[in-house]
């Protein structure tokens, strides 16, 4: 799967689903509740116990999904990610050295960037989405929308505190997708083993991002500053 299919995927689905849980075995249940439910994406935290082996084994066995790394933080991680085979990398934070390997890559690129002047430095770099995180603690739908309106080209990519009350407002706002983490896959939902309900919310979610895209306005093609 090349750069322009992952990012197209990602563009077309409009859902990262964040794993963030406490053992490979319950990453690889919330990856196949997710993907059940008809969203084949999955972001594998730099938190999870062995998360680059995980990757690895993912690309490697599950063809039909896109998997990235979250929360990478520094060079050596993100090396070791790509090296797993990671379809993009996206972090909290916006580390300008951690774009540039994975844009010499030729990897999907998703940092995090809050104020305008990391949206405009991530939008120079030509990343291919940017992550307003933590949005909704600044605002949520009325932040994306104030973002828009100095970079309506930019795809932003809504994440941190996502629920299904807000989510259809963000994507209406301009996001191109939105970055969910507990709100889609519940914690105690993978302690029980309850893939029923991850694979309805994320049915749900789908639904509500298809939904609101017929409300958006026209999205804009993402140009990046080279």
């Amino acid at each position: 799967m090349n750069k322009e299919e992952v990012r197209e995927r990602i563009e077309e689905i409009g859902i990262v689903p964040a794993i963030r849980v406490s053992s490979t075995e319950e990453a690889r249940f919330a990856a196949a509740a997710v993907s059940a439910g008809g969203i084949p994406i999955v972001e594998i935290t730099m938190t999870v116990p062995e998360a680059c082996e995980l990757i690895q084994d993912m690309v490697t066995n599950v063809p039909d999904m896109i998997v990235g790394a979250g929360t990478v933080l520094d060079p050596v991680t993100a090396r070791r990610c790509l090296e797993a085979g990671a379809h993009f990398l996206t972090s909290p934070g916006l580390d300008l050295s951690i774009v540039e390997l994975a844009s010499k890559a030729n990897i999907v690129t998703m940092p995090g960037a809050l104020t305008p002047s990391e949206v405009t430095a991530a939008w120079r770099e030509g990343v291919d989405f940017i992550k307003v995180f933590p949005c909704a603690q600044v605002g949520g739908a009325s932040y994306i929308r104030a973002l828009k309106g100095p970079f309506p080209n930019a795809a932003l990519v809504a994440a941190g505190g996502v629920t299904q009350q807000t989510a259809s407002d963000l994507i209406r706002a301009g996001a191109t997708a939105l970055g969910i983490g507990g709100e889609l896959i519940p914690h105690e939902a993978v302690r029980r083993r309850r893939a029923e309900q991850i694979v309805e919310l994320a049915r749900r979610f789908l639904h509500i991002v298809r939904e609101a895209r017929k409300l958006a306005p026209p999205a804009k093609e993402f140009v990046a500053h080279r």
